[in-house]
């Protein structure tokens, strides 16, 4: 990786941006929050809270690996507050559209992020 294709955009307008851009991308009653990791100024922290009557809850981290790509991690899925296992089919499932979220909120954001 190249020293100019590295993520050079101030962590809390990125973290704005992603709040923006990923609220137009989740299902409708899906709510996100995004905020700037403390420890790591290249990371978002994903909180999405599903819609209806699942109570389900997922934190992602969103990590910059440069200025285009992104490494997710999912850190924990909460249903009503307590811990679920994500291993089940449904919940991967559910796992990989919010995954598929995050990108398409990072690829609608390349011009933001990519300067």
């Amino acid at each position: 990786m190249s020293s100019n294709d590295q993520l050079a955009v101030p962590q809390e307008d990125l973290a704005q941006a992603w709040r923006q851009t990923l609220s137009e991308r989740l299902s409708n009653g899906d709510k996100a929050d995004v905020q700037g990791d403390e420890k790591h100024s290249d990371t978002l922290l994903v909180h999405i809270q599903t819609a209806g009557r699942q109570m389900l809850e997922f934190d992602f981290s969103v990590k910059y690996v440069d200025s285009r790509e992104i490494d997710i991690q999912l850190s924990d899925v909460e249903k009503d507050g307590q811990s679920v296992d994500e291993r089940t089919d449904v919940m991967q499932e559910l796992i990989a559209d919010y995954r598929r979220h995050l990108h398409e909120t990072a690829q609608a954001l390349h011009d933001f992020t990519h300067a």
